[in-house]
């Protein structure tokens, strides 16, 4: 047996041992975790990460998956013909891209996820807004005032629905829901994930996404900001642009309303979710509350 191959055992057990305290003081803590970008759209990476969301409740976590769909929802727009258009990260939404949608995320993505998740281990329930009046949401503008169709802000989270899944299940929520008169709305994922993780005091929120973190020049993928606390992140958000706005946004949400702490990490990366959660070093950015 050469060196290599006798070291090998040596750094597999050093990297249990090192994930040991993290498993430890995770236990039994709720995890949100957003699920998108391009974690969701190579096939090795959905794998992975129905693995990793199996492995996170097998150690005693309660992990919640909150997912969008951006890319199918936009693919299956153009084929059917219908304008696609984006304001400060978010999706105008007529009732014919809601409609789309609804079909896209709730219809196909979330299955899709589920039986994954399923198929690896641990039972998933697929939800949405809509079930059991998960979402209370209403009509919001883009960060200009603009009029963005029918997106909504979520009002409310119905958190005795999650309670009583997340006690034997894995819940995967698609990103939709309706107001009081029964209008449904496409709610930004970002946005639903953090207040779900407010919704539930969770432990943590962590973002999948397809950069390393927060940039401090999104032109330069050296500069990453590895942690920020979220006053700083709240001084930032006007000079945001695109999806990395609802991201940080929904982190201070997520932190003002008791989760411990928010995480932007890069979902290109194989394991991505063990490596943030149970490594000293951890991967991306993450934001706490200031002192």
């Amino acid at each position: 047996m050469n060196e290599q191959a006798r070291q090998a055992p040596t750094r597999d057990v050093a990297t249990l041992l090192e994930a040991l305290p993290y498993i430890r003081e995770f236990h039994r803590k709720t995890v949100v975790i957003k699920y998108g970008g391009a974690a969701m759209e190579d096939e090795a990476l959905r794998e992975e990460f129905a693995r990793d969301v199996v492995l996170l409740k097998y150690v005693g976590l309660n992990p919640i998956v909150v997912h969008g769909g951006g890319p199918d929802i936009t693919s299956y727009m153009e084929r059917l013909g219908l304008p696609v258009e984006f304001v400060g990260g978010l999706r105008v939404s007529d009732q014919s891209t809601v409609e789309v949608a609804k079909m896209v995320l709730v219809g196909k993505v979330n299955k899709e996820i589920v039986l994954r998740v399923n198929r690896h281990g641990q039972p998933a329930i697929g939800l949405c807004g809509d079930d059991g009046s998960l979402f209370r949401v209403s009509r919001r503008s883009g960060p200009e005032g603009q009029d963005i169709g029918y997106v909504g802000r979520i009002e409310k989270v119905n958190v005795d629905v999650l309670g009583h899944v997340a006690s034997d299940y894995i819940p995967v929520i698609a990103s939709v829901g309706a107001d009081r008169e029964g209008n449904s709305y496409n709610v930004n994922a970002d946005e639903a994930a953090g207040a779900v993780a407010r919704a539930l005091r969770a432990y943590k929120v962590i973002f999948l996404t397809d950069v390393t973190g927060w940039l401090r020049d999104p032109s330069d993928p050296e500069s990453l900001i590895a942690q920020a606390t979220d006053d700083q992140v709240r001084g930032a958000l006007e000079a945001q642009e695109g999806g990395m706005r609802p991201k940080l946004a929904a982190c201070v949400e997520a932190i003002d309303g008791g989760v411990s702490s928010a995480h932007i990490i890069d979902g290109r990366i194989p394991h991505s979710l063990l490596l943030e959660l149970f490594t000293d070093a951890g991967i991306g950015t993450k934001i706490v509350a200031g002192a």
